[in-house]
């Protein structure tokens, strides 16, 4: 009887464990910090904010801390712009679509359960990687959810995050989640005012810098927060010591006593179709709009997207430099990568500035994704090293890369031949080219979040690295449609993610119409904003994108337009500028940037900006490309500078860009739709400067209005 009664102790006891107390007996490692012990802590008690939280809560029983249970709150509506409002999801009978839902912190713990011991994040300290396991960051997480409710976090309110990437943003943003957070990340490029939008917004309890410099944006705004409680600078120390402002080491320490149970508690009444984190637009089109994602729209975006691309178990790895903030890289860096154990090695914050590179060929990733500017910039890079080579070494590139390219149209028409000499290209130029981009293990090279051209493509097919083009939203958090090696056309965005659909609304005669997605990756609606959100989605659940597209035969989807950026000329004729600005660019090698001009005009214009060295901190400089300079040797011209170009209005290479849109007006398919006056640009656009998005993408009515003055000369107004 005595060894029945101790056995039943002992499973008892098991049961009732918590998750943390099942990894913290296998591996009881303290967690690191940084940086000094606080001084003078306020002894702050926590349990209203508790209780807070508990009213949220079911009064059904408690459901044990496992992977497997389906939590889903009661819902009528497939929307909702309410913070605390659950949302019906768009559950499918069979399939991919019909998985059970789960939390985030569900699918963390599977991972961590399995994949415990194994690499999550690295990051480079005084030149060495470091490393934290699966085990280690689930620890950190569950430390940083405990600070943010014994400092006070609201249930449903948001910690906003403004830094580059780093394990402290990963942990700050999963902290946040598990303790009932909703994760709200800012881009570093905003200005002040458009920081206190965001946290304002979405009323922040905490913010989350990272180093003194953006702790000054916020310290300029702070008191036009009133639902801030405190700051948290997680790179550096303090310089000078302000009132709830806490380094990261502090931050860390303060929820070392708050009970396991008591977040345990916060987590299990976590439900999969609530809300957890905030992405903001990026504003192109006015105030950012806080799009909000459920927790199943997270995990299960990212364990479709996983499988249609046939992901491996602890196989990926990956490089983290694109902005968090951004939908793109935040489900690919955070989300893919934990639900398949993968690895995220985080770049310096200087990646966009050159580093990039450099850490590439260290990590030499697994997949990488790249916007179209990144893809352009390498493409940039090879052609100038190329320019240098011998003659001979030149035409041995060039004989391989005609080889790579019809490699590459053969595989991605599904012929496995490849012609003949292949093996040698490969053994010459394609192995070393992607070794020496750090890409020789890379098994997909994807692009996204803005429009690339066919040149870029073609290119890196001709080095026998395909581009996979991916399309999608904040609302559809993210993919909507994906292309990989076993399915991809050039200039399309690949298949539908499996488990969703694509309706095209209102097609005309041939097939184009508006791009509109349903499935669980859509999102729950805009925080706080009722009329957006029933702009975007309709009455039936659908969500309209605003982009133009069709399908092929091959139900491979095409982006055509977008139908807020038709330009619609005074005759009523409906105009896509991208397809135009992509051929100018493609026709005239030297120019960077292209906006196309005439809504309710009698003719179409151009502004353009020409491809230019950029400073130490990313801005243009006047100084030419080694390539432009280049070019325009070619051409009889001496100059080093835009600015000679511009000012003299050098005549031979204002003609070639003549001639360059006189090619792209001879395929018009209308007068309507041909270019009859440009002007080149002082300066490239940037972010910035303010044309450009944190992912490079052309803010139309920012760069309309900056450049007013230039657009009105063209109309005689």
């Amino acid at each position: 009887d005595f060894v029945i009664i101790f056995y039943f102790v002992v499973i008892l006891r098991l049961c009732t464990m918590t998750a943390d107390e099942c990894i913290s007996q296998s591996d009881s490692k303290e967690i690191p910090v940084s940086g000094n012990d606080t001084e003078g802590y306020v002894d702050l008690i926590n349990e209203n904010v508790i209780s807070v939280h508990l009213k949220y809560c079911s009064d059904e029983p408690a459901i044990p801390l496992t992977t497997g249970d389906v939590r889903l709150a009661q819902a009528q509506e497939l929307w909702s712009t309410a913070r605390d409002k659950p949302v019906k999801l768009r559950m499918e009978t069979s399939g991919l679509g019909s998985e059970p839902p789960m939390t985030i912190h569900q699918m963390f713990l599977a991972t961590v359960q399995k994949y415990g011991d194994y690499p999550a994040l690295r990051v480079k300290k005084d030149g060495m990687w470091v490393s934290l396991t699966y085990k280690e960051y689930y620890q950190h997480a569950r430390a940083a959810a405990k600070s943010f409710l014994k400092l006070g976090l609201e249930r449903f309110h948001g910690v906003g995050i403004l830094g580059f990437n780093s394990p402290e943003w990963f942990i700050a943003d999963v902290g946040c989640i598990l303790a009932g957070g909703l994760a709200t990340g800012i881009y570093t490029t905003n200005s002040p005012e458009a920081c206190q939008y965001v946290a304002h917004n979405c009323e922040a309890n905490f913010l989350v810098v990272e180093n003194n410099k953006q702790l000054i944006k916020i310290l300029q705004v702070r008191d036009q927060l009133p639902h801030l409680k405190a700051i948290v600078q997680y790179k550096g120390e303090l310089e000078q010591k302000l009132p709830n402002v806490y380094t990261w080491a502090e931050f860390m320490k303060f929820g070392a006593n708050v009970p396991d149970s008591e977040l345990d508690v916060l987590i299990d009444c976590q439900k999969a179709n609530e809300c957890c984190t905030l992405i903001y637009t990026s504003g192109t089109t006015g105030n950012p709009k806080g799009a909000m994602l459920s927790h199943d729209n997270i995990t299960w975006t990212a364990s479709a997207t996983g499988h249609m691309i046939n992901l491996k178990m602890a196989e990926e790895e990956l490089v983290s430099y694109l902005p968090l903030s951004h939908v793109a890289a935040q489900v690919q860096d955070m989300w893919i990568c934990m639900r398949f154990a993968g690895i995220t090695n985080f770049a310096e914050p200087d990646a966009l500035k050159g580093s990039l590179a450099n850490t590439l060929r260290e990590v030499r990733p697994t997949s990488f994704l790249g916007v179209p500017r990144v893809w352009e910039k390498m493409q940039e890079a090879m052609k100038a090293v190329g320019a240098k080579s011998s003659v001979t070494k030149k035409k041995i590139a060039d004989w391989a890369k005609g080889i790579g390219l019809q490699a590459s149209y053969n595989s991605m028409n599904g012929d496995s031949s490849v012609p003949w000499g292949f093996t040698l290209a490969n053994a010459l130029v394609f192995k070393n080219v992607r070794k020496a981009l750090g890409l020789d293990r890379c098994r997909t090279c994807f692009t996204g979040a803005a429009p690339i051209t066919k040149d870029t493509l073609e290119y890196f097919m001709s080095l026998y690295t395909p581009l996979f083009e991916l399309y999608g939203m904040s609302e559809s958090t993210g993919p909507h449609s994906i292309s990989w090696a076993e399915g991809y056309r050039i200039m399309s965005c690949g298949k539908v993610l499996t488990g969703c659909k694509t309706k095209l609304d209102k097609p005309n005669t041939d097939g184009t119409g508006e791009i509109c997605f349903w499935g669980r990756h859509v999102f729950m609606g805009y925080l706080n904003m009722p009329e957006k959100t029933e702009e975007a989605l309709d009455t039936d659940g659908w969500l309209h994108s605003g982009d133009l597209g069709k399908h092929d035969e091959d139900d491979f989807l095409f982006i055509t337009g977008r139908i807020k950026e038709l330009i619609i000329t005074a005759g009523g004729e409906n105009v896509p500028p991208v397809p135009i600005e992509d051929a100018l660019k493609e026709e005239v090698s030297i120019i960077s940037n292209v906006m196309l001009v005439g809504d309710k005009k009698k003719f179409l214009s151009m502004l353009l900006t020409l491809k230019c060295n950029v400073d130490d901190n990313g801005d243009p400089t006047d100084e030419l490309t080694p390539l432009v300079v280049e070019y325009c040797r070619q051409h009889g011209v001496i100059v080093s500078k835009v600015s000679e170009i511009v000012n003299k209005k050098e005549p031979t290479i204002y003609k070639t860009i003549q001639e360059g849109i006189d090619r792209v007006n001879a395929k018009a398919t209308s007068n309507a739709q041909r270019v009859q006056k440009w002007t080149i640009l002082q300066r490239d656009f940037s972010i910035s400067g303010g044309e450009l998005g944190p992912t490079m993408k052309l803010k139309r009515p920012a760069v309309s209005k900056m450049y007013e003055e230039y657009i009105n000369k063209f109309y005689g107004e």
